[in-house]
């Protein structure tokens, strides 16, 4: 270990950009096995490892400890550790912001380049999978059934750690296929979607039931599912897109971000879409500046648009994302137009989108968070042409009447409101993921799933 003196950190190769750009395949290839054991031989092995505490990762995965087993190739305990404290570590190998999280936080990164810590971890589970490992479950049930409301990361989560535990789980949802945010709302170049299924599958093996199209409050009651199951947990995600609250946003032409790489994941799977949309030689404007944002961009490229544009009220060091994917968003062709911010939407005598009226913006003094305010320029108004504008400004709680009626309370922002063991105001109900914190992470989403799970569990087993 601690090869970082002779070996600098190295990020998996990319498919050359004028092939990627013509398919959703991901762009990243997975590190081979001797790439993976000399990054991971980089590691310090700290006494108190930043990458895994809570600056580092949500999920205090144990990183070094993979790490050395990477480095020494021993596959099985590298793939059984990653799998302990995670649900799904080759999802987030691939779509955690690393920069921001265990990767920022390596003890390499003042200096010599951090250990490229993501590629390393997808590449566990898939050289695992590959030689026939597969994550435990309980072979003996505990007598408890749980129900589970949502099949996106917070709920696959809870689904996970409940069944290695012998519980019994069925999970409720709304879409045709599992997996919520990671099935429709990122795209296939940054998580193929056979990676899902393929965990689902496990999730099946190990006895977990699926309920697709199945909305809680429409097709089934809630109190159907109280009365029936030991426990509730509620993982339906922040889902409602944010608009600008600017004149014009009910043209057509005009959609939110969610709407719009949902529509283009249900097209590519042949699935029924109530709002179809198609951006091919639209000239596409995306407003937003974070990772939905270049998702957006990067999607509608691919669906061969004319031209895309991302409008940004900060500057690129502004942006909340993560930078790897403002880099690929720029190297596959979208342009940038930082410090602009729409005023109104500009459509013609049919209700049709033609362009949008931007003002030009300028960081201002810092408000009480220390960030600087953005500030409009007078007087600096133009108009850019569009037949398409997307909305990627960010999500908000959605508020389920299933909620209120059956006892449990929300914030004042819609997030449901839990205790420390992740339990609602409602007993035997509990809950995570962005539905509890408001838009977020995959990796909180799946902290909160996981340790939902463990409360409940111990709650069964009276502890």
């Amino acid at each position: 270990m601690q090869g970082f003196f002779e070996l600098d950190r190295e990020d998996p190769k990319k498919r050359d950009v004028v092939v990627r750009i013509k398919d959703y395949d991901e762009i990243y290839e997975v590190f081979s096995p001797k790439r993976a054991a000399r990054q991971a031989n980089r590691c310090v092995q700290c006494g108190d490892p930043y990458c895994h505490s809570d600056n580092g990762c949500p999920l205090h995965n144990f990183i070094p400890h993979w790490l050395k087993a990477t480095a020494d190739k021993d596959m099985e305990f590298a793939f059984n550790l990653s799998n302990d404290s995670s649900p799904f570590p080759e999802v987030m190998g691939r779509i955690c912001p690393h920069d921001r999280l265990c990767e920022g936080a390596c003890t390499l990164n003042d200096g010599h380049g951090a250990i490229t810590i993501g590629s390393v971890e997808a590449y566990i589970s898939e050289q695992g999978f590959k030689q026939g490992l597969k994550p435990r479950f309980a072979t003996e049930k505990i007598g408890k059934k749980v129900a589970v409301i949502g099949a996106g990361p917070a709920g696959l989560s809870a689904a996970t750690f409940l069944a290695r535990e012998g519980v019994d789980v069925e999970v409720f949802d709304r879409q045709n296929r599992p997996g919520g945010l990671l099935t429709y709302g990122i795209p296939g170049f940054k998580l193929n979607k056979n990676i899902i299924a393929r965990r689902v599958d496990l999730l099946k093996e190990a006895g977990v039931v699926f309920h697709q199209n199945t909305e809680v409050g429409k097709d089934i009651t809630f109190d159907e599912l109280a009365d029936t199951f030991d426990a509730v947990f509620i993982g339906t995600g922040a889902t409602k897109g944010r608009r600008a609250g600017i004149n014009g946003e009910e043209a057509h032409g005009v959609h939110l971000a969610m709407e719009f790489l949902t529509a283009i994941q249900k097209k590519l799977f042949d699935e029924p879409c109530e709002q179809p949309i198609d951006v091919h030689e639209k000239r596409v404007a995306v407003i937003g500046g974070g990772d939905t944002a270049m998702d957006c961009v990067r999607t509608s490229l691919r669906e061969g648009a004319r031209s895309v544009t991302c409008y940004y009220r900060r500057d690129a060091h502004g942006m909340p994302g993560s930078r790897k994917e403002y880099v690929n968003a720029k190297e596959e062709g979208v342009a940038f137009d930082f410090f602009t911010a729409p005023k109104q939407i500009l459509k013609d005598e049919h209700g049709a989108v033609v362009g949008v009226e931007m003002v030009k913006t300028r960081l201002g003094d810092p408000d009480a968070n220390g960030r600087q305010r953005v500030e409009e320029i007078p007087g600096s108004e133009f108009t850019v042409e569009a037949d398409t504008v997307i909305f990627a400004l960010g999500f908000d709680t959605v508020e389920y009447p299933f909620l209120s009626s059956n006892g449990i309370e929300t914030d004042k922002w819609g997030g449901v409101l839990v205790d420390e063991h992740y339990e609602t105001t409602r007993a035997g109900v509990y809950a995570g993921g962005d539905c509890h914190r408001g838009a977020d992470l995959v990796v909180t989403a799946a902290h909160d799933g996981r340790e939902a799970a463990n409360a409940m569990i111990a709650s069964f087993l009276g502890a």
